[in-house]
């Protein structure tokens, strides 16, 4: 069963305070548009004047690109809209920059600068938050935090996974591998819809405790499997469908690369990889929506939001040609790829 109504502008909304965030960080903190003021600037080379790192780049620049305060040149380069022209340059006569500076010292504008400068995610009292690497002290180990954390994920799932399992055709499936599939709230939804198919869900001991009661709870328990595990580190187990679900933007490029090739070669020629997530645009200037979400990631994980056409070079790289994009909810879209026989 899927939501009557959709709950998407209430996740924008919940995202919205990143955009005051950035803007501020970008004006007060970081000078960037007195920088861009002589001469336009590549991405690489505001990230050498600003100090930051390739990630952290990516998700300032697409944000003002969405805001409409910059734009690219025919060399890739970018420089101030006339908005920004006009308001943003210091000293220029309508300039609102002090205005904006207000907030300049704001915890929230704080945190933000401290994010971009160090390119890595908040740490709180339980450790990170949203992700599980070896060696770093994760809130996905205790299980009164990883509790907490997973069910407030299956919050936005819920809502999406009903949609997801109505736009994908499970027909020729018999085994769905779920990595890092947290409550397994989408293959729960998918062994719903497919009464034929069984599904195993790869996740933290800790998760995995609310999984196997979320999957007694719809009665699919029987045909669902919890497989602890490190997705990075273990053997995955073969499957005919691969799904990640929201699960790649919450790693930088190289560990989504190793993820990837990991998935690929549990497949077998003609199976399916599925990545079901949010998308930029692949010109990384929005949409608006989806580059707030992109710093909310940033902020909590080690990754970003990424492009369909990132998503399919890389999948490509490993042997999985890309086939469709399909949008489901919440500004959600899967991008389905199939296994090449070579």
């Amino acid at each position: 069963m899927k939501p009557i109504t959709d709950p998407t502008p209430i996740f924008e909304l919940f995202r919205g305070s990143y955009a005051t965030e950035l803007l501020t960080a970008a004006v007060a903190h970081f000078n960037l548009f007195g920088r861009l003021a002589t001469q336009p600037l590549s991405p690489g080379e505001i990230g050498s004047a600003l100090g930051l790192a390739e990630r952290a780049v990516v998700v300032l620049l697409t944000a003002l690109r969405a805001f409409g305060l910059l734009e690219t040149d025919a060399q890739g380069r970018l420089r101030p809209t006339p908005l920004a022209n006009e308001h943003l340059l210091p000293g220029a006569t309508f300039d609102v920059g002090d205005y904006v500076g207000l907030a300049a010292n704001s915890p929230g504008v704080l945190e933000m600068v401290e994010r971009l400068r160090t390119n890595r995610p908040a740490e709180h009292a339980s450790g990170v938050a949203f992700i599980y690497r070896e060696g770093t002290r994760s809130a996905m180990e205790n299980e009164a935090a990883a509790k907490h954390f997973t069910l407030a994920l299956a919050g936005r799932a819920k809502n999406v996974a009903p949609v997801l399992a109505e736009k994908v055709s499970f027909s020729d499936a018999n085994l769905l591998l779920d990595v890092a599939g947290g409550t397994g709230i989408y293959s729960i939804a998918l062994l719903l819809k497919n009464p034929r198919l069984r599904a195993i869900v790869l996740d933290r001991p800790e998760v995995l405790k609310v999984a196997g009661e979320m999957a007694a709870t719809f009665g699919v328990d029987d045909r669902l499997t919890l497989h602890a595990g490190d997705m990075f580190q273990d053997v995955l187990p073969e499957a005919d469908v691969v799904l990640l679900s929201n699960v790649l933007h919450d790693w930088d490029v190289s560990d989504c690369q190793t993820l990837l090739a990991r998935c690929a070669t549990v497949l077998p020629p003609g199976g399916r990889l599925l990545i079901h997530d949010v998308l930029l645009n692949d010109a990384h200037d929005g949409p608006l929506a989806m580059a707030l979400y992109s710093a909310a990631l940033f902020t909590l994980t080690e990754g970003r939001l990424y492009s369909a056409s990132e998503y399919q070079g890389w999948l490509r790289e490993v042997g999985v040609e890309p086939v469709s994009v399909t949008p489901t909810l919440v500004h959600c879209s899967v991008l389905e790829g199939r296994k090449t026989a070579g």
